[in-house]
């Protein structure tokens, strides 16, 4: 029988053995060698994670090399860039350097697209990236990684420097979770994620409201989030240069904020994301989320209104909430445009995954509220 291990409530299961580890990383470190045999080249380790990999690589390699370790230090902004990453311990120059960026696993892309582009604005002669795994069903980054220890399926797994909540990184072996949550002990524990989708003005906040007190759920609103901010901060200063315009806050910000507004609930019955996901990005990153945590998005109800009913409904809007981007025409039509280009199409994502559930968003709120609940007691019925 496979080894076992269990952390907070979840059991794993051993997947890939200490042995297979190691032969996987020193053909890697074959590999390296041969394609740079004739350069001095520079590691770079992203830290938490590739530490163990990046150890096991170095004592493998047997040419003049380099190693240093980078971290992530998150909601930093630079003016305009939209970014809310810094690399912390990156040197201020790699000119003429050849450079191997190590991380320990890659999964939708976005971190080491980050730091990639950093990197590279540092004028090396040659960068590669070598990770120890890659869940190719889920990446969908533009980089092809030049060295990739084993390919995963998009399951949850821990060991070998990769962690749930900080721990498991000692384990020399690799575990994947065993245990899966199913809609109807989602619904015993009261584990629903509901993403409440529809364009600006269709209703989401006051059917949010609604849906909260009946399921008692967290609701969980992009709009409320970034409002909260502090005003001073160049977080929420950059997220409102975005919002005024009408256009969506990047999705590395955005990520970000709802995964630790997320992770300040931790014995939630359930979250409505409202106004989240905005992107496909942001809805594979989600998934991931919500996957590291043993649970998944339950479904989507995505309430249609016509585009002339939205528009009277901001600007009536506009009356009582006094904010200026409801009042002005042209970004109330942007943000309409906007969400027809980049947002709708992510109700194409959750429909691949038979989650998706249209619902007529016009009506009283109470008419609108029931037909909410009906499709939504349809799911974890």
């Amino acid at each position: 029988m496979a080894k076992r291990v269990s952390y907070q409530e979840f059991t794993f299961e051993e997947y890939i053995n200490e042995q297979q580890i190691h032969d996987v990383v020193k053909n890697i470190a074959t590999q390296i060698e041969e394609d740079l045999k004739d350069e001095k080249p520079l590691f770079i380790g992203i830290l938490n994670g590739s530490f163990r990999f990046l150890n096991d690589l170095f004592s493998n390699f047997t040419m003049d090399c380099e190693v240093e370790f980078i971290k992530l230090k998150s909601y930093e902004s630079t003016e305009s860039t939209g970014k809310i990453t810094e690399l912390i311990g990156l040197r201020d120059s790699l000119k003429g350097r050849t450079v191997v960026v190590v991380e320990d696993i890659i999964d939708t892309g976005l971190t080491i697209t980050n730091v990639i582009n950093d990197v590279l604005a540092l004028d090396p002669k040659e960068v590669k990236i070598a990770t120890m795994f890659l869940k190719p069903d889920i990446y969908k980054g533009a980089l092809v990684p030049d060295y990739v220890g084993m390919e995963v399926p998009p399951e949850f797994i821990i060991g070998y420097g990769l962690d749930i909540d900080g721990l498991g990184r000692n384990l020399n072996s690799v575990y994947k979770k065993i245990d899966s949550v199913s809609l109807e002990h989602s619904k015993k524990k009261g584990m629903l994620n509901i993403v409440l989708f529809g364009p600006p003005g269709c209703g989401k906040g006051t059917q949010s409201a609604v849906l909260k007190d009946k399921y008692d759920l967290v609701h969980i609103s992009t709009g409320d989030v970034f409002r909260g901010l502090d005003p001073e901060s160049e977080l929420a200063k950059l997220a409102k240069s975005y919002a005024d315009k009408g256009n969506l806050v990047p999705d590395d910000i955005t990520i970000k904020i709802l995964q630790s507004e997320v992770k300040k609930h931790p014995n939630a019955k359930g979250v409505i994301y409202d106004g989240f996901p905005r992107t496909s990005a942001q809805a594979e990153a989600l998934d991931v989320f919500l996957k590291s945590k043993g649970g998944s998005v339950t479904c989507m109800l995505e309430l249609e209104v016509e585009e002339e009913e939205l528009r009277s409904r901001l600007k009536g809007r506009a009356l009582d909430s006094g904010r200026p981007d409801d009042a002005d025409p042209a970004v109330i039509q942007n943000r309409i445009d906007v969400y027809n280009s980049q947002t709708a199409p992510v109700a194409a994502f959750y429909k691949e995954q038979t989650k998706h559930k249209s619902v007529n968003g016009v009506g009283s709120v109470e008419e609108v509220s029931e037909r909410l609940f009906q499709n939504l007691e349809e799911v974890v019925a």
